[in-house]
């Protein structure tokens, strides 16, 4: 039996120190061969001050996830530091996660394990759309970080990405929801918008726009003016952005 050392934030253990249950003997082999995962510099910050919050955002993944199963090839734009993005690599085929800060890609790079590895771009969309071509494209909590004046514009780069018959899913906070968000949410959440209006403005680029609700965990179709969280899901996109009315 391997008696080596192993050291854990709460002390020292050897492999000749069984655990109470041979099955979780597992966990100690895997941390002595691989090392620990651990969280990224948002969900860092998020799990320490409020822990409760990790799973609401995760949550959105997991959806995502789900809505993308099998797709070939997706990208994600404003990835952060991309600690969620492996729960939607774990359904996909292929996964690019793009971001405009280096810090928060650099920061995901050097947590990217096998077998949940996927491309990271550092990428800004005012400079031009991520080039190639894609079947499923999502973006949460991006959009209210854009100025309303440049809303249009931004989405068209981004779906400049989308193959015709691919399908995008855009999430951000409710307008309803910022009388409660942190100061440090409200910085720069410049551009929330209520559920009807999120659609309006999907709709200029998707034949399909299909809305949900988000409180905490958990997403639904319930009542869109008591959501905290806003996911539009979209497919049949317009070959020209439908005209602003």
């Amino acid at each position: 039996m391997d008696t080596g050392a192993l050291s854990l934030p709460w002390g020292t253990v050897t492999l000749a120190e069984p655990t109470r249950e041979i099955q979780y003997k597992i966990l100690v082999e895997e941390v002595k061969a691989k090392g620990f995962e651990r969280l990224g510099l948002m969900t860092s910050e998020s799990w320490r001050n409020d822990p409760k919050h990790l799973v609401f955002s995760l949550a959105r993944y997991k959806f995502v996830a789900q809505m993308f199963a099998d797709r070939e090839k997706v990208l994600e734009i404003g990835c952060g530091d991309a600690f969620g993005t492996r729960i939607v690599r774990q359904r996909v085929k292929s996964l690019t996660a793009a971001d405009f800060d280096p810090l928060f890609i650099n920061d995901a790079a050097a947590r990217l394990s096998p077998p949940w590895t996927f491309d990271l771009l550092v990428h800004d969309l005012r400079n031009g759309a991520v080039p190639g071509r894609y079947d499923a494209l999502y973006a949460l909590d991006v959009l209210e970080h854009i100025p309303p004046e440049d809303e249009l514009d931004f989405l068209e780069t981004l779906l400049s990405s989308l193959d015709v018959n691919g399908a995008a899913i855009i999430g951000m906070p409710s307008l309803e929801s910022q009388q409660y968000a942190s100061e440090q949410s409200r910085i720069g959440h410049v551009n929330c918008k209520s559920a009807p209006d999120l659609k309006s403005l999907m709709e200029k680029f998707f034949y399909n726009v299909f809305m949900f609700s988000m409180n905490d965990e958990m997403i639904h179709t319930g009542f869109h003016k008591m959501a905290h969280y806003l996911i539009a899901l979209c497919s049949g996109r317009r070959l020209a952005a439908k005209a602003v009315e």
